[in-house]
């Protein structure tokens, strides 16, 4: 099996060559920070017509306090245009943060379709590295289909829970690895070296919810989901939830 997926990625690679070249050379990874946001500003409206019903579950836990405040102190990590915003209960004081500033006109355009929201700030920088943001001063996080990105899926967990105060939540929803053995996983390997040029360093065979097991919260509550989108390589998606 993993010569066949050796020789199957070769023969990928191949067929793709120029954009490896262009990887390789430095060239590809700038011109993708431009052109990713406008992509995921066609696809994620698609996205959550399919996952409407799921997101309004996971995200309707979200708690509004009553008191003198009435805020939640949420942080959307990689938040990319913000397609997450419209199923935020009202009363949530929003922090973004993305790696990629060009993101940021996309989230004006939906802080200013979810007024129900207050927008705090924009925050450029990994989810590895939230040193701008203090201790404990969060009362939820959101992170959804990030972890499969990012250089450290452990590190922003720990960023995560560094951030949350006690008793705090975060929200996740990720797409994770299929099945070893089964041929959907053997096709996940084989296409992943490409795949993660043109999806901004996406990949395909992370076991995510091993990092969500060590990563200590109190609580851990997740469920397995179908890929809501059967024609894309993405795996099966978990989604829950955990508290610090």
């Amino acid at each position: 099996m993993d010569a066949l997926v050796q020789l199957l990625r070769l023969l990928l690679l191949l067929l793709t060559l120029p954009l490896h070249l262009m990887a390789l050379l430095g060239c590809w990874q700038p011109l993708c920070k431009r052109y990713f946001p406008h992509l995921m500003a066609v696809l994620t409206p698609k996205c959550n017509r399919v996952m409407d019903s799921k997101k309004r579950e996971l995200f309707g836990q979200i708690k509004v306090p009553t008191g003198a405040s009435g805020k939640v102190a949420l942080l959307e990590v990689g938040c990319g245009t913000g397609a997450n915003f419209k199923f935020y209960p009202a009363g949530c004081r929003i922090t973004c943060l993305d790696p990629n500033p060009n993101f940021e006109k996309f989230l004006t355009k939906s802080m200013a379709e979810n007024r129900h929201l207050e927008y705090e700030r924009f925050v450029v920088a990994p989810g590895e590295d939230m040193k701008e943001l203090a201790d404990s001063s969060m009362d939820v996080v959101v992170i959804t289909l990030v972890l499969c990105s990012v250089q450290s899926p452990r590190r922003v967990l720990q960023e995560v829970y560094r951030v949350l105060r006690p008793g705090g939540v975060f929200f996740f929803w990720e797409h994770v690895a299929e099945p070893h053995g089964s041929w959907a996983f053997l096709w996940q390997q084989v296409l992943e070296p490409t795949w993660k040029h043109f999806t901004d360093g996406c990949c395909l065979t992370r076991e995510t919810w091993k990092d969500l097991e060590s990563t200590g919260f109190s609580q851990l509550q997740m469920e397995r989901q179908p890929p809501p989108l059967k024609w894309l390589p993405v795996g099966p998606h978990i989604m829950g939830k955990a508290v610090k």
